[in-house]
Formats: C-alpha cells, sequence, structure tokens
C-alpha cells in the first residue's frame, strides 16, 4: 500500500481558548472555542478536530458548528464512562486553555448538494455532527431544494439543541419529524425508531442526497428504508466518523481494508463503502 503524504502542518497544535462552556444533558456539553491566533479554524461541514487537553492527552471530536459562524467554532463532547479524556473536558469552563489540531478529513459535499433536495437522518449523537451540515444549509437555503430532517434519540432528555429544534420546526421551508423510543408524561411526539418516519418522507429520490450519521447499528436499517424509496446508493452519505483516533492515518485504528476514515472520510459515498467488511 502506498504510504500516505501527511503535510507537516498537521502535527501542529494550535493555541486555543474556551470562550464558553454549556451542558445540553447529562452526558453532553457543548463548548465554543477561537483559536487565540484569531484565525479561522477554516472548515468544512462533516469534519473534526483533534483537542488536546494538557496534561491528560487528545481525542477526535466532530465540529458541530456550521462554517457560516465567523470567530469561533462549536464542539459537542459526551462524557463516556471512565473516559479519560472525556470526563476532563467536561471539567472545563470559559477561560480554560486547549490545543487544537485540523481541521481533518473529508466533510459533506455542499457544492455537489446545491440544487438538490436533501434528507438529513441522524441518530443520537449523531446530530452533532450532522448540526454543521443543517446550519450551513439554512444561513444558504437559497442554494438547497426541498430539506427534511428527521432525528431520533433514546429519550425526550436525550435530545441535544433543544432551543434549535424548536425553530427548525417552525421553519416553513423545512420539514423536521422527531421520534424517541421511549416517551415521557409531557411527550406529544412520535414513539418509535428512526427508521419508522422514513416511509412518510415524500421525496423524488433522483433529486435527493440522503445523508445519515448517527449510531452504527442504526446504518444498516435506516439505508435499507432510503433504498426502499428509490434513492440511489451513490446519492447516500454516510459519516464513519466514530472510527477516528489520530487523524492521520498513522495509528491504523480507523483502517476498513484499504481505506483510512480519517483522511478518505469520515463522509463517503455508500456506494463506495458498501461492501466493505466493517463498515456499516
Amino acid at each position: 500500500m502506498e504510504k500516505m503524504s501527511i503535510n507537516r502542518s498537521a502535527y501542529k497544535i494550535k493555541e486555543a481558548k474556551i470562550l464558553s462552556a454549556r451542558r445540553l444533558t447529562d452526558s453532553e456539553k457543548l463548548f465554543d472555542i477561537a483559536l487565540q491566533s484569531g484565525e479561522s479554524l477554516d472548515y468544512e461541514p462533516g469534519q473534526f478536530a483533534e483537542v488536546s487537553i494538557f496534561g491528560v492527552g487528545e481525542a477526535p471530536i466532530s465540529i458541530c458548528s456550521s462554517p457560516t459562524k465567523r470567530g469561533s467554532f462549536e464542539l459537542c463532547v459526551r462524557a463516556v464512562g471512565d473516559g479519560r479524556f472525556t470526563n476532563a473536558m467536561h471539567k472545563l469552563e470559559a477561560g480554560d486553555d486547549i490545543g487544537i489540531r485540523g481541521p481533518f478529513g473529508v466533510g459533506f459535499p455542499v457544492q455537489l448538494f446545491e440544487g438538490n433536495d436533501l434528507m438529513l437522518v441522524a441518530g443520537g449523537l449523531g446530530i452533532a455532527p450532522l448540526r454543521s451540515l443543517i446550519n450551513y444549509v439554512i444561513d444558504n437555503r437559497r442554494d438547497f431544494g426541498k430539506v427534511n430532517i428527521l432525528l431520533g434519540c433514546k429519550t425526550p432528555l436525550n435530545m441535544l439543541f433543544g432551543d434549535e429544534i424548536e425553530d427548525w420546526q417552525k421553519r416553513i421551508d423545512i420539514n423536521f419529524s422527531c421520534t424517541v423510543d421511549r416517551g415521557a408524561p409531557d411527550w406529544k411526539g412520535n414513539v418509535g425508531l428512526i427508521t419508522s418516519l422514513i416511509p412518510g418522507v415524500d421525496l423524488d429520490p433522483e433529486n435527493t442526497f440522503a445523508v445519515v450519521v448517527g449510531p452504527p447499528i442504526m446504518y444498516k436499517f435506516v439505508i435499507k428504508e432510503l433504498t426502499g424509496k428509490n434513492i440511489p446508493d451513490h446519492r447516500i452519505l454516510v459519516s464513519l466518523e466514530r472510527h477516528m483516533k489520530c487523524g492521520l492515518g498513522k495509528c491504523g485504528h480507523c483502517q476498513i481494508h484499504n481505506i483510512y476514515c480519517c483522511q478518505d472520510g469520515p463522509v463517503f459515498f455508500y456506494d463506495r463503502i458498501k461492501d466493505l467488511k466493517g463498515a456499516i
């Protein structure tokens, strides 16, 4: 296999400062971050950054804000059990310093999407990287056709970005639907798997790009529903961002056969990876 060439600047850690830290749920926290140099991170929707906490370590985290947001960028971090890095990240507050490498990876092909309808499907924490694309589309709404957003999560308490979701629900130029696996006494929305929302969506399969981001277990079921609505494989995109580690294609953690998710992805067209064992 040909050895990948890595730009030396990819190793450079940029000093950054947390502008704000806001708790979204018991497990997730949203950080607004700016590079101390004043420069822009210059990323695309769907890319990720390597985040360093001095004395703790480094981890890849998807950028969840749109590049149309100027001056800073946002990361949504879930504290995972005994995860040393994510728990240390949750202890940080406004004014704390961190390091940033990146951005890395292949993001969503927004220019290819222009003029087409979009079906954006998010499960659980998948709404974080997909939020970057959603807000980019909203900020450039005239460039895209019909927009359908489908969101699924375990319970209403697990729902991220609730205030923004209310805005999406109110917009007349977006069709938004959401479901939870388990309801609550005050929950008036749909209860069921996210696949239950797809049959009711009216779409033109030859003019629609579908984007799916969420836990790996949901992919094959959602894709089955999408292909059942005749969306071609080359018009379905998935993010394999959960495979990330070093961001440089060096550690091999994200390697699936002959592809490195951190370099060739994390966003892939489904027809490219559907036959790769372990990808979906």
